[in-house]
């Protein structure tokens, strides 16, 4: 049988990965150009030779070009920038509510004020942004605290008038006396009504109660001039701090003669006044509503509304290559090694089959594919298991574990006999 005359000879494929790369042809190739230094340079050329072993350019030719695995590694620093973020956003998102969000360019790198801080190479500060957030509001409505401005303001008493239409007479003061706290603030805003309180003008009540009075005890004879509320014996230091809470409200109410309820603002008071010798102003505290857009800053001082809310408003930035230590180098050529894998599956996959004479080559493209996603799935899901044993919490939990564990040695261990 006679051999047979292939024209031409023989063929090879033009782009054969090199045995190493040059880091002078790295930049030219990216296709986001993120990183530039020297030590990146350095790591995207020498994982070509990485490449080229781990894939048999030894024996066999591989369909890729420098290119390819330079680009690849500029994904898998990418990819490791994201798991690492994604897991410090767990961490301290809380406490960066309200932060600064900066702003960043077409590559993820943070511009603005906060350029070159590294924010996302820094352990923050806790300061319980959300519970502190919700609590405030809270505060506001108990009435003990808070960041909502509460306004008080002066009502007049009629004699023998028993109604009075707060949101009006409030609306008027706003708009027209220029001296109140809140002037032209309220407009057509709602007003929300918190206390109303008058002071009565028996002075003696503040100390003796509405049933005392000198030479009148109340209820407790015994113990001479003294108010119903009066205590001789020793109680919790928590029993008077509440005594203390409920004091000023007692002055209101219980020494007033007065009582009141309010339907949609309009004040109802009880008794009707008889004379403005009983009564000639009663106060009002009350907030206005909707006076800060929820998503506006108070003009009473920055409160953090325009800053981080989420995970995407987090000043993260792609993680410095110079700051990634030999834990997350490895991960990244191991990573870069499954996206090269892929690209050839790709390239392979072109051709399932390759004609030569008498005979014909299937190529591995579907094994190559299968292999590097899976290679892919695996190295994410280790870093993700690495990253979620380390959250604070998890640290939190190791170093109480450590720390009960260290005490049951030390309980173990038998105490010296001191001899003076």
């Amino acid at each position: 049988m006679s051999v047979p005359n292939l024209s031409p000879e023989s063929t090879s494929n033009s782009n054969i990965l090199p045995v190493t790369g040059s880091p002078e042809n790295v930049m030219a190739t990216l296709p986001f150009g993120i990183y530039s230094t020297d030590a990146f340079l350095t790591g995207a050329s020498d994982q070509v030779a990485y490449t080229y072993k781990k894939l048999g350019g030894d024996v066999l030719d591989i369909e890729l070009t420098e290119g390819n695995v330079y680009s690849s590694y500029e994904e898998a620093i990418l990819e490791y920038s994201y798991l690492i973020n994604l897991h410090q956003s767990k961490n301290s998102l809380s406490s960066m509510l309200g932060a600064s969000t900066g702003s960043f360019d077409q590559d993820g790198t943070i511009t603005g004020s906060l350029e070159g801080m590294d924010i996302a190479l820094r352990y923050p500060r806790f300061d319980y942004g959300y519970i502190r957030r919700v609590s405030e509001t809270i505060a506001t409505e108990a009435g003990f605290g808070g960041t909502v401005p509460i306004y008080s303001a002066s009502v007049t008493a009629v004699a023998n008038q028993q109604d009075y239409d707060l949101q009006t007479i409030i609306s008027a003061s706003s708009a027209n006396n220029a001296s109140a706290s809140y002037y032209q603030q309220v407009a057509d805003k709602r007003i929300i009504v918190r206390k109303v309180f008058f002071k009565t003008p028996r002075a003696m009540w503040r100390f003796y109660g509405y049933y005392g009075g000198f030479s009148v005890v109340g209820n407790l004879r015994t113990y001479g001039q003294f108010a119903d509320d009066s205590t001789f014996e020793i109680v919790p230091t928590w029993q008077n701090k509440l005594q203390a809470m409920a004091f000023e409200d007692a002055l209101y109410t219980r020494t007033s003669h007065y009582s009141y309820e309010i339907h949609d603002n309009n004040l109802r008071l009880f008794p009707t006044p008889q004379s403005i010798l009983d009564i000639t102003n009663f106060w009002v505290q009350f907030t206005i509503e909707g006076q800060y857009d929820p998503w506006e800053e108070s003009d009473r001082g920055k409160t953090g509304v325009e800053g981080v809310n989420n995970i995407n408003t987090l000043p993260f930035e792609n993680i410095p290559y110079k700051n990634i230590n030999s834990i997350g180098k490895q991960w990244i050529r191991r990573f870069a090694l499954a996206l090269t894998k892929e690209v050839l599956g790709q390239i392979r996959g072109k051709f399932t089959t390759v004609p030569i004479p008498g005979e014909s080559v299937t190529l591995n493209s579907a094994e190559l594919l299968s292999q590097a996603r899976t290679e892919q799935d695996l190295l994410r899901d280790e870093l993700k298991l690495i990253l979620e044993e380390t959250t604070y919490d998890k640290l939190a939990a190791i170093d109480a574990t450590l720390q009960d564990s260290t005490k049951k040695v030390v309980e173990n261990i038998p105490a010296g006999i001191f001899v003076g």
